[in-house]
């Protein structure tokens, strides 16, 4: 309950944390090609209703100025890998991160993607919960609507304490499935440091 207190009252210091431990661009892009295909991948009856959740809590952040007004802001630019496509650009609500409460309405993390015309387009979430916060109330790992998050462990190529993540691709197919961290129909080229 203190990490919670913490997270919202300090939202932006817990992420200048992320930022001063290393979870920057670059660390994503080392992200391993096998980390992508193991358990994030299949898809199970569940995928369409846990898609379908995502897209109905965050329609209203099409319009990126929505979702910095709730508490999002961009970090990290745009993450691209050169074997795997791209994360994109992750708006991060440091008042989410800390606790141990994964809600589909509610994502740590809303992606989207540059375009040519210098405006973004929405393409899913990601949710993150810190391992040992997770693990000091729970008994296994994390799951969404069916779906087990991938563990980070540490060391890890982001320089962060362990955590576990689940991005959900809810708003722009990717042909690897729709739990899988890189999008090879997401791309960085069109980014640039302003945001619209």
């Amino acid at each position: 309950m203190h990490v919670r207190r913490l997270a919202v009252g300090f939202g932006h210091a817990v992420i200048g944390a992320f930022v001063a431990v290393g979870f920057s661009a670059s660390a994503a892009l080392a992200q391993d090609h096998a980390a992508q295909h193991h358990g994030m991948g299949s898809d199970n009856g569940q995928t369409s209703g846990l898609v379908q959740a995502v897209r109905e809590a965050t329609e209203r952040f099409r319009d990126v100025s929505v979702a910095e007004a709730e508490g999002y802001h961009l970090l990290f630019g745009c993450v691209s890998g050169p074997d795997f496509g791209a994360m994109g650009l992750h708006f991060v609500n440091g008042a989410l991160i800390g606790d141990d409460v994964i809600d589909p309405a509610h994502p740590e993390i809303v992606l989207y993607e540059p375009t040519s015309d210098g405006r973004v387009r929405l393409t899913g979430a990601d949710f993150l919960v810190l391992k040992d916060v997770w693990d000091a109330k729970h008994a296994g790992p994390p799951e969404l609507m069916g779906q087990l998050f991938q563990l980070f462990d540490a060391p890890n190529r982001f320089g962060l304490p362990p955590f576990y993540t689940l991005h959900v691709w809810a708003w722009k197919d990717n042909p690897n499935g729709s739990f899988v961290n890189w999008n090879p129909r997401v791309a960085c080229d069109a980014f640039t440091d302003r945001i619209p």
